[in-house]
């Protein structure tokens, strides 16, 4: 037993005896966070209208740069929790992101208001993995099954409830009360985690950033989504839309290589030479990107098709994520009988029949009670079986001094299938006036993905390391 873990089982008597205030701290900072991934999707024609002279193309870098960011430094901000102190660093990270929800809801300009989303996105980074790791330290390890899928459901249901929020509030106060609504429950946070949270740190509080790994990890990613978004306005035979995508392809290929020669690199490889958490990992992405394309798309297709109104659609959009986090709770204390690769195989196979659903039944006449609610509580209930369950099977066989660096690995993945899915959104019903045939085409890549989802499930094994 090396020295972290040792210091990881002596506090964990201390730790459990307030255990649940520091799930509660950490559950509304991750809420806020998760919530901004996703609250600006019912934003978008707001933005659109507030930004007259920008192009959908140019707006969706207010949803990217934001998710760019937040997965290329999740890993370095996770090895920085435990080297600099898990509460310090989620106290700060939570300060910065409150801070730059204040700077996003006052830009006057696209340039700036992308800016502060990149700021944003710093803080949400620090706070993410070292808000799991304080959750993880507080509860004994037979606890964590359950736990971890709570606060993985915490995430899944803001994400989701974002775009239904998101709507009454832009539609009631305008579009920058999407970024004034983190405030006052982040200041609450940040005042109770000042009593409530304990340090823990490993080491001696020295940690080196590979700036190249993460240099090359934002590129290669915003390339990427820089070529699909593109596709939309200059068509997949422009030269600029393949040569950015060759070029994100290779500036991955070469932080692959960089990652496994520098001694600290941004994304720690070795993490992947376990087959549980390299298929999880693959998993994830796949699952961010259906999951994006998903919760992205409905706005647009409930407003230009169906004609909804913003509060409308809103109220249209909710009940599939009011089923997150019960479907959780359950499938968290199934998971802890059974295992996550049941619930993770079943919940991919669920996602896929909602797309099938979806594509085989939706037309230009609005049928909400027929088509739209069962399409909803199926993605519902899916979202409530995978998200969490991913995020628990993802530390599931790491030792505890690892929780911080391998939980901020799958969260920076799951972000890097959001950017991915939201530029693919854009590309295929991003236009002014998208018709049924783009939708369709969406929901069975929506289909496809979530099958692949389920594959890579099956070779998921959630037994603690040693077990056979």
């Amino acid at each position: 037993m090396n020295a972290a873990t040792e210091l990881d089982r002596q506090r964990q008597p201390e730790a459990t005896a307030s255990a649940w205030p520091v799930f509660l701290v950490a559950s509304v900072a991750v809420f806020l966070v998760s919530l901004d991934s996703t609250v600006l999707f019912a934003a978008f024609d707001a933005l659109r209208s507030g930004f007259a002279h920008s192009s959908a193309a140019d707006l969706s870098w207010v949803l990217n740069a934001y998710t760019v960011v937040y997965a290329a430094l999740l890993v370095p901000a996770g090895r920085l929790a435990d080297a600099w102190g898990r509460k310090r660093v989620f106290q700060s990270g939570l300060l910065l992101f409150l801070a730059a929800s204040a700077a996003c809801g006052a830009s006057p300009t696209v340039g700036m208001l992308v800016g502060a989303r990149a700021l944003q996105a710093v803080g949400a980074a620090l706070l993410t993995p070292a808000s799991l790791a304080l959750v993880l330290g507080a509860f004994p390890a037979e606890r964590r099954a359950v736990v971890v899928s709570l606060w993985g459901a915490v995430g899944g249901l803001a994400a989701a409830l974002g775009p239904s929020l998101g709507s009454a509030v832009v539609d009631a106060w305008g579009w920058r009360w999407a970024f004034y609504l983190n405030l006052p429950l982040g200041l609450l946070a940040w005042w109770l985690g000042r009593a409530r949270l304990t340090e823990w740190r490993q080491g001696q509080g020295r940690v080196s950033l590979d700036g190249v790994g993460i240099g090359l990890l934002i590129t290669g990613v915003g390339g990427l989504a820089f070529g699909i978004v593109e596709a939309d306005a200059r068509g997949w035979a422009s030269q600029l839309v393949w040569g950015t995508l060759v070029a994100g392809l290779a500036l991955l290929a070469v932080f692959v290589v960089w990652a496994r020669r520098t001694p600290e690199p941004a994304v720690d490889l070795s993490l992947f030479a376990d087959p549980t958490y390299r298929f999880v990992n693959l998993a994830t992405l796949s699952f961010g990107i259906a999951f994006s394309m998903m919760f992205f798309a409905m706005f647009f297709f409930l407003m230009k098709v169906w004609h909804y109104s913003l509060p409308l659609a809103g109220l249209a959009v909710s009940p599939g994520p009011l089923l997150v986090v019960p479907v959780a709770m359950v499938a968290g204390r199934l998971a802890a009988r059974v295992g996550h690769r049941p619930l993770l195989v079943g919940g991919s196979l669920l996602y896929a029949c909602a797309g099938l659903w979806l594509h085989g039944r939706v037309s230009p006449a609005p049928d909400f009670l027929g088509v739209w609610l069962p399409g909803l509580c199926m993605t519902g209930t899916a979202v409530g079986l995978v998200l969490p369950a991913l995020s628990a099977a993802a530390v599931a066989r790491l030792p505890p001094a690892r929780f911080g660096v391998g939980s901020a690995v799958n969260q920076a993945v799951r972000q890097m299938g959001s950017v991915l899915g939201v530029a693919a959104t854009v590309a295929l019903v991003g236009s002014t006036t998208p018709q049924i045939a783009d939708f369709q085409s969406l929901y069975l890549a929506h289909v496809g993905l979530a099958l692949v989802t389920g594959l890579l499930c099956l070779r998921v094994d959630t037994r603690p390391p040693g077990r056979r």
